[in-house]
């Protein structure tokens, strides 16, 4: 199995993701609201154990 780079860099509320091919995601996270480029999702924390996800 060959030896894989990942890497997570935060800068404030913005989540950078590099790989060997270099910056492949980057997410927001602001309170319960966040984003992810590569899905392209928004997804809502909300109370308890429950969650929204807009696809």
């Amino acid at each position: 199995m060959p030896i894989k780079f990942r890497q997570r860099k935060s800068i404030g509320p913005i989540k950078l993701n590099f790989t060997q091919a270099g910056l492949t995601s980057w997410g927001v996270k602001i309170g319960p609201w966040s984003w992810n480029s590569r899905t392209r999702k928004n997804a809502v924390d909300l109370p308890g154990p429950f969650s929204w996800r807009q696809g």
